[in-house]
Protein backbone atom coordinates (compact mmCIF):
# COMPACT_ATOMS: atom_id res chain seq x y z
CA UNK A 1 0.00 0.00 0.00
CA UNK A 2 1.38 3.53 -1.04
CA UNK A 3 1.89 6.33 1.56
CA UNK A 4 -2.07 8.61 1.82
CA UNK A 5 -2.05 12.44 1.81
CA UNK A 6 -2.92 13.56 5.47
CA UNK A 7 -5.77 15.76 4.21
CA UNK A 8 -8.08 12.61 2.80
CA UNK A 9 -8.23 11.82 6.16
CA UNK A 10 -11.54 13.88 6.64
CA UNK A 11 -14.17 14.42 9.83
CA UNK A 12 -17.59 14.78 8.68
CA UNK A 13 -20.89 15.27 10.65
CA UNK A 14 -24.56 14.42 9.58
CA UNK A 15 -26.13 18.05 9.28
CA UNK A 16 -29.70 16.73 9.46
CA UNK A 17 -31.29 13.82 7.30
CA UNK A 18 -27.97 11.91 6.72
CA UNK A 19 -26.71 14.14 4.79
CA UNK A 20 -22.78 14.37 5.77
CA UNK A 21 -20.71 17.75 5.60
CA UNK A 22 -16.88 17.67 6.23
CA UNK A 23 -15.95 19.86 9.43
CA UNK A 24 -14.40 23.04 7.95
CA UNK A 25 -10.76 24.41 8.00
CA UNK A 26 -9.59 21.22 9.76
CA UNK A 27 -5.77 20.81 8.94
CA UNK A 28 -5.18 18.05 11.55
CA UNK A 29 -7.29 14.82 12.26
CA UNK A 30 -6.70 12.55 14.56
CA UNK A 31 -8.52 9.29 15.44
CA UNK A 32 -7.96 6.54 17.94
CA UNK A 33 -8.89 3.42 19.38
CA UNK A 34 -9.28 2.25 23.08
CA UNK A 35 -10.08 -0.79 25.16
CA UNK A 36 -10.05 -1.41 28.67
CA UNK A 37 -8.86 -4.82 29.83
CA UNK A 38 -10.25 -6.74 32.31
CA UNK A 39 -7.56 -8.12 34.90
CA UNK A 40 -8.27 -12.01 35.80
CA UNK A 41 -5.06 -12.91 37.16
CA UNK A 42 -5.22 -15.46 40.26
CA UNK A 43 -2.56 -17.45 41.94
CA UNK A 44 -3.30 -20.47 39.38
CA UNK A 45 -1.91 -18.57 36.46
CA UNK A 46 0.77 -20.06 34.77
CA UNK A 47 3.98 -18.20 35.75
CA UNK A 48 2.23 -15.55 37.46
CA UNK A 49 1.55 -14.17 34.29
CA UNK A 50 -1.19 -11.92 34.09
CA UNK A 51 -4.53 -13.10 32.54
CA UNK A 52 -6.55 -10.71 30.64
CA UNK A 53 -10.56 -11.94 29.46
CA UNK A 54 -10.78 -11.24 26.19
CA UNK A 55 -13.63 -9.40 24.55
CA UNK A 56 -14.91 -7.86 28.66
CA UNK A 57 -13.92 -4.33 28.30
CA UNK A 58 -15.21 -1.44 27.53
CA UNK A 59 -14.50 0.32 24.22
CA UNK A 60 -14.07 3.50 23.17
CA UNK A 61 -12.88 5.74 20.16
CA UNK A 62 -12.01 9.71 20.46
CA UNK A 63 -11.21 11.96 17.66
CA UNK A 64 -9.82 15.46 17.14
CA UNK A 65 -8.88 18.28 15.01
CA UNK A 66 -7.26 21.57 14.86
CA UNK A 67 -7.44 24.10 12.05
CA UNK A 68 -8.57 27.33 10.71
CA UNK A 69 -11.95 28.52 11.89
CA UNK A 70 -14.06 28.97 8.47
CA UNK A 71 -17.76 29.93 10.61
CA UNK A 72 -19.15 27.33 7.76
CA UNK A 73 -22.32 25.52 8.48
CA UNK A 74 -20.55 22.28 9.73
CA UNK A 75 -19.06 24.69 12.33
CA UNK A 76 -22.14 26.24 13.27
CA UNK A 77 -23.27 22.99 13.62
CA UNK A 78 -20.69 21.82 16.07
CA UNK A 79 -21.20 24.45 18.04
CA UNK A 80 -24.92 23.82 18.33
CA UNK A 81 -23.82 20.16 19.46
CA UNK A 82 -21.71 20.99 22.00
CA UNK A 83 -24.10 23.48 23.48
CA UNK A 84 -26.93 21.35 23.33
CA UNK A 85 -25.19 18.20 24.59
CA UNK A 86 -25.84 16.41 21.66
CA UNK A 87 -24.40 12.96 20.49
CA UNK A 88 -24.82 12.93 16.69
CA UNK A 89 -23.41 10.91 14.13
CA UNK A 90 -19.77 11.55 12.80
CA UNK A 91 -18.09 9.71 9.94
CA UNK A 92 -14.34 9.43 10.03
CA UNK A 93 -12.51 8.81 6.69
CA UNK A 94 -9.86 7.08 6.63
CA UNK A 95 -7.82 7.34 2.82
CA UNK A 96 -7.81 3.50 1.21
CA UNK A 97 -9.12 2.07 4.20
CA UNK A 98 -12.37 2.81 5.07
CA UNK A 99 -15.17 4.68 7.31
CA UNK A 100 -16.27 4.58 10.66
CA UNK A 101 -19.10 5.60 11.60
CA UNK A 102 -21.48 6.54 14.86
CA UNK A 103 -22.40 8.66 17.45
CA UNK A 104 -19.89 11.17 19.06
CA UNK A 105 -20.23 13.72 22.09
CA UNK A 106 -18.21 17.09 21.48
CA UNK A 107 -15.95 16.60 24.81
CA UNK A 108 -14.10 20.37 23.91
CA UNK A 109 -14.23 23.01 21.50
CA UNK A 110 -11.54 26.16 21.88
CA UNK A 111 -11.47 28.60 19.64
CA UNK A 112 -7.40 30.91 19.48
CA UNK A 113 -5.87 33.25 17.70
CA UNK A 114 -3.49 36.29 17.63
CA UNK A 115 -3.43 39.97 16.58
CA UNK A 116 -1.23 39.04 13.58
CA UNK A 117 -2.87 35.54 12.72
CA UNK A 118 -6.03 33.67 11.76
CA UNK A 119 -8.57 32.55 13.93
CA UNK A 120 -8.13 28.61 14.88
CA UNK A 121 -9.94 25.64 16.70
CA UNK A 122 -9.50 22.49 18.04
CA UNK A 123 -12.40 19.86 18.61
CA UNK A 124 -12.36 16.57 20.67
CA UNK A 125 -15.18 13.87 19.71
CA UNK A 126 -15.65 11.08 22.19
CA UNK A 127 -17.66 8.48 21.15
CA UNK A 128 -21.16 7.88 22.28
CA UNK A 129 -22.16 4.71 21.40
CA UNK A 130 -21.47 1.44 18.68
CA UNK A 131 -19.41 2.27 16.02
CA UNK A 132 -19.67 0.77 12.93
CA UNK A 133 -16.78 0.08 10.46
CA UNK A 134 -17.16 -0.43 6.24
CA UNK A 135 -13.94 -1.44 4.59
CA UNK A 136 -13.29 0.56 1.12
Amino acid sequence: MAAQNGKDLLIKLDLGGGVFETVAGLRATRLSFNAETVDVTSVESLGGWRELLGGAGVKSAGISGSGVFRDAASDARVREVFFGGETPVFQVILPDFGTIEGPFFVAALEYAGSHDGEATYEVSLASAGALSFVAL
